[in-house]
């Protein structure tokens, strides 16, 4: 009897371990499938336009400094010219999106007003509302108002995020106690001051994950910028590298500076997870008042 009691505890963890080989295999295989692209990119940038067609394509060769150094002086450096511009509607539209949704969706979690369900109903059907049905139409209202080919025809678009007030709303129900505020006004905090020295650092960990949210959708965004510009120098990478790619067609050897630019375009997005994910936080009261 102690001997079947003891090979039932002994076979128990072997199936245990089996059966979890499964999903760390699908899930290493679905690493490699997300992977695999940004290791053919890293590959291809070391090689020249002739070697991208008669090289194997996942055989290195040398030439990433020259492609480096020729995509910067491509039409007197413009490249860098696109990369400030991705900075500047990527940061600004993420930091006031995020400003927003904070504002709104402390409202709606903290306050009674009238409308509010309908209010927030209509925020919950623009999550739905493709990106791309809305573009032409906000085309033609910033052309309207004359701003169209100018910063704000990219940024102004950006700063309304439904998403991330939905966010916003849901984390500022869960991180912002009814108490402290409460505790707040009763000291004679007034509603403003309430909302920025006690509510916003409790949701400071969730605006991060908004900002980086809207962040990374503004830098990847294309169909924007493209209908709302016209003038190479405010172009951003998205559409500044599509028109170095489109022109290839006509000089091949551009190939290889539109690879290398896609490559570079990545890094600031990886870098910036790197420096704000010591903001997340796994608890939802993080920050709150013990």
């Amino acid at each position: 009897m102690t001997f079947l009691t003891t090979t039932a505890q002994g076979t128990a963890p072997r199936r245990g371990r089996r059966t979890s080989i499964v999903p760390t295999a699908v899930l290493l295989l679905g690493a490699l499938y997300t992977l695999l692209p940004i290791i053919w990119l890293l590959i291809a940038t070391t090689k020249t336009n002739t070697q991208l067609g008669s090289m194997a394509p996942f055989r290195p060769a040398g030439s990433f400094v020259s492609n480096f150094d020729l995509l910067t002086q491509y039409n007197g450096g413009v490249f860098w010219n696109w990369l400030a511009n991705s900075a500047i509607y990527a940061g600004g539209g993420a930091i006031l999106s995020a400003a927003v949704s904070a504002t709104a969706g402390y409202g709606f979690a903290k306050y009674r007003f009238r409308g509010k369900g309908f209010l927030f109903t209509m925020i919950l059907i623009g999550m739905l509302v493709p990106a791309v049905v809305l573009a032409i139409p906000q085309y033609l209202l910033v052309a309207k108002i004359g701003l169209a080919n100018t910063y704000w025809a990219v940024l102004i678009p950006s700063i309304i995020s439904p998403y991330g007030i939905y966010l916003a709303r849901i984390y500022a129900g869960s991180s912002v106690p009814d108490e402290v505020l409460e505790a707040a006004r009763m000291d004679g905090s007034p509603e403003w001051r309430t909302y920025l020295r006690v509510a916003l650092p409790m949701m400071t960990p969730g605006l991060v994950t908004v900002f980086l949210f809207q962040f990374v959708a503004i830098w990847n965004n294309f169909l924007l910028p493209w209908l709302m510009l016209s003038s190479e120098n405010k172009y951003p990478l998205t559409v500044g590298l599509f028109t170095l790619l489109d022109a290839g067609t006509s000089q091949p050897s551009l190939y290889s500076l539109a690879i290398t630019g896609a490559l570079l375009s990545i890094l600031p997005l990886i870098v910036l997870f790197f420096l704000l994910q010591r903001f997340w936080r796994v608890d939802l009261t993080a920050g709150s008042v013990k």
